[in-house]
């Protein structure tokens, strides 16, 4: 098939491994990097309506399974990747680190900490609904900028969105590529103490130098439909992992982790089927001892090794 002509990258069949944080996954088809906004809604206006399209941002919630994507992956790149504040409100390119936006809006004296430690871009950030210390990306944003799937250019709303705990209602194929975030002012000094704070925090608690792609599961209670915690009904997923007896368990080279229970571990030479096959394990062993049903907070795309089963 005869692809689009673009200013930006286009490659074939690109391997996705090093594109995860799990370093998993088969190929792609095709790996599209636009250049900038017009390039990507030229190219998907163009683009055959049955070729599908996987938006990626830097694969860190993401297994890709090892017989690879039948679709085009969009991934943004440094023409994304712009941030700007002005008075208390943030503007951030879809491609802008997570960690990145926090730093610049808190030296700017807008708090935007709960981001700090939050792995991945804004993209995926507002996609998931992205929290941490009580805080969430539905609280503090404004608006998005997107292209849709058949090269629309839009803005969403938070009404459009309908963000809910690690939900949106993003329309499928749609790409975000910028979006407006407001919050609450602060000294800068402050600003960066309370991340200092959170990152020894996460330091302490979660396997942040191994290879894992963030929490693993939902936390299967305490939150209302808008992403806001319930304390007094809240249920941790590490938690009914640990009482499942599951901290730790292996397999092939999937682990989960001895240091926190809800992430999953490439430990060096687990395949993508490994991880899957263990959270699977993992959500069993959960329904079998306690009633509860986890869901996958990870994203899970593509399709197994030819050849092979994966259960």
């Amino acid at each position: 098939m005869e692809m689009p002509q673009v200013r930006g990258r286009l490659t074939p069949g690109k391997p996705l491994a090093d594109l995860t944080w799990l370093r998993v996954g088969g190929p792609a088809d095709w790996l599209f990097q636009p250049a900038d906004e017009a390039d990507l809604a030229e190219f998907l206006r163009a683009l055959p309506r049955e070729v599908s399209v996987f938006p990626m941002g830097v694969g860190s919630n993401l297994i890709v399974r090892d017989g690879g994507l039948r679709a085009v992956v969009i991934r943004l790149g440094r023409g994304f990747n712009a941030i700007s504040v002005d008075g208390t409100r943030v503007v951030a390119g879809a491609a802008a680190l997570d960690a990145h936006v926090a730093r610049r809006a808190a030296d700017a004296g807008v708090d935007l900490t709960f981001l700090r430690t939050i792995p991945g871009a804004i993209g995926g950030a507002v996609r998931m609904n992205a929290g941490c210390y009580g805080s969430y990306v539905a609280d503090h944003f404004v608006e998005a900028r997107a292209v849709t799937r058949d090269g629309t250019m839009i803005t969403l709303s938070a009404e459009d969105l309908r963000f809910r705990y690690r939900q949106t209602d993003l329309p499928e194929g749609c790409v975000i590529t910028q979006v407006v975030f407001q919050a609450e002012p602060g000294d800068p000094a402050e600003l960066a103490r309370k991340m200092e704070a959170q990152l020894r925090k996460r330091d302490e608690t979660q396997p942040t130098k191994e290879r894992t792609a963030g929490s693993t599961f939902r936390n299967p209670a305490g939150f209302s439909s808008t992403g806001q915690a319930d304390d007094s009904h809240e249920l941790k997923a590490w938690k009914v992992i640990d009482d499942a007896g599951m901290r730790g368990a292996r397999r092939g080279g999937a682990q989960m982790s001895p240091k926190h229970s809800n992430f999953l571990v490439n430990t060096g030479d687990a395949s993508a089927a490994d991880l899957e096959g263990l959270g699977e394990d993992v959500r069993k062993k959960v329904f079998q001892t306690s009633g509860i049903e986890l869901h996958w907070e990870v994203i899970r795309c593509g399709e197994p090794l030819a050849g092979t089963h994966e259960d």
